[in-house]
This record gives structure tokens, sequence and C-alpha cells, in this order.
């Protein structure tokens, strides 16, 4: 059982309606829909919270995490989820302030990849990596760690300012940050190690497309 059929069987017992369901949570019938027949699969945290809440439930429990669970119907078995880890979401990374500080946080997330690494969410502006299937919107999972190999796609903060996500490449002092995107306006940056500040923040090993 995934999330959406626990939103489609939570909703049902109390006989609340998808309309009504959607305007309590400040969405539309159609997404609603989505959700709890596995066309949207990758629903906002901040969506997962406002449908518990209408449904009088915790997250937790629409998530299956929780042993207070629904009831069931006696030929359903309902599947934990013990591995997922919840990370935070970041935005804009703000200057001169630690890279998880309240100020950088915009939400949070959940990942089943391995939780001996430490990991963290960005959310993705602009179009400089569309070929590469990453979208604006969409939000890209990093593993932290300043190393990667030329090629790879990484989170890079430039001179401790906003965080960019680029092909990495360095040879000797100069690093190039490359763009893989069908705009033409996208061009590679390249900086010199001696006179700008070039941090890798970690590596992309996710994406999840924002939902169309």
């Amino acid at each position: 059982m995934n999330v959406g059929d626990r939103i489609k069987m939570r909703r049902k017992e109390i006989g609340m309606s998808q309309t009504e369901l959607a305007e309590k949570v400040g969405s539309t019938k159609q997404n609603i829909y989505k959700y709890e027949n596995g066309i949207i699969t990758n629903i906002p945290s901040d969506k997962i919270e406002a449908i518990a809440a209408a449904l009088a439930i915790s997250p937790g429990t629409l998530m299956g995490w929780e042993n207070n669970k629904p009831s069931l119907p006696s030929n359903v078995t309902l599947i934990d989820f013990p591995h997922l880890q919840r990370i935070p979401i970041l935005g804009r990374i703000a200057a001169g302030v630690p890279i998880y500080a309240e100020e950088n946080i915009e939400g949070y997330t959940y990942t089943d990849l391995n939780g001996g690494a430490e990991y963290f969410g960005l959310r993705v502006r602009g179009d400089s990596m569309d070929a590469a299937r990453i979208h604006d919107g969409d939000i890209v999972i990093i593993r932290r760690q300043d190393i990667v190999e030329n090629g790879e796609i990484a989170a890079v903060l430039i001179d401790d300012q906003d965080a960019t996500l680029k092909r990495f490449s360095r040879h000797g002092d100069i690093v190039t940050l490359m763009p893989q995107s069908t705009n033409p306006v996208n061009q590679p940056f390249v900086y010199n190690l001696k006179e700008t500040a070039v941090k890798i923040l970690g590596l992309v090993v996710k994406v999840e497309f924002r939902p169309q």
C-alpha cells in the first residue's frame, strides 16, 4: 500500500470527498485524484502535512511509518518504510551562514538512499541543466562530499554566495562549471581558484521531478 492508497482509504473512512479534501489543502480535485491513483507519486512534504491535518492523522501515519494506523480491510497489508530519512530542501543559500541555517531551508523531503551518508535537497532554478533532465522547480538530492570526479554533476558554492548546479571540471587551479542546456544563453563559468573561492557541496545522486 502506498501513500495514495492511504489518502484514499482515510478520506473514504471519514466520509470526505476529493473536492472537500482539495479545498482543505489548497489544491485541486484533479491533483487529489492523481495522488490517490499514483499518477503523482512525489507529493511535496508540505502537501503531505496539509493532507494529514485535513484527514486528522499524523504525517507519519499517512506515510505508513507509525503504529497508530487507520483500520485496514482484512485483505490489505500496510507496508512500512523504515529506511526513509527526512532531509532539508534548501532554496537560495544565504551568504555567511551555515548551509543548514533556518533561513536556507524551505521545506523537507524524504529519501530511501543510504542512511550512512548525509543528504540535502536543492531546488533547481533555471534551465541550465535541462538537457540532463533537470528542470526548473525540480528537487535534486545531493550527497554531501567535498570531492567529485570531473564531469559529474555537483552543487557548488561560489564565493560563499548562491549554490549552482553544473558539471564540474578541474584542471590545476582552473575550475569549469559546465551547463547542460538546450538554451544557448547558458554558457560555462570558468574560475581561477587563486582568485575565487569554489566549494563543492556535494554530488547529485537523485532528481525528484516537479509534478506537471
